[in-house]
């Protein structure tokens, strides 16, 4: 399964989002209203869980300097990756975009498509603001 946030263009240098989205402290900044819990397991792994759903540990499994940035599933029964493709548009202009992968049964990936969706949608566009 294969879900793409909208691209969002942010007022920051690729360098700058691409600093700030390599400190997985700072997702904290872009999750979602009904967040209730995020803790930071180690430099490049985190712990979040959204209202009725479980815990998910994402951890840091590539970094391409001011260009993407990949999360993977650390742990637990599902794999899947997070994606950020960050392309710089100008000197100040930076297009974001969140792709989310994973391979799951169609019953499974029927019942996450719309929530992780909706949950890739809410981290980008925090982005302007957090970023």
């Amino acid at each position: 399964m294969k879900l793409e946030s909208p691209k969002v263009t942010l007022d920051k240098s690729a360098e700058e989002t691409f600093t700030f989205l390599s400190d997985v402290k700072n997702f904290e900044s872009l999750m979602p209203e009904n967040i209730s819990k995020f803790e930071v397991l180690e430099n490049d792994k985190f712990l979040f869980a959204l209202k009725g759903m479980p815990e998910i540990v994402l951890k840091k499994k590539e970094a391409v300097p001011n260009n993407k940035i990949v999360l993977g599933a650390a742990g637990g029964k599902l794999d899947f990756a997070l994606i950020a493709d960050i392309i710089e548009v100008e000197a100040n202009k930076t297009d974001v975009k969140l792709n989310f992968e994973g391979e799951f049964n169609a019953m499974m990936a029927m019942m996450i498509k719309g929530p992780i969706g909706k949950f890739i949608e809410t981290l980008v566009t925090n982005m302007k603001t957090a970023i």
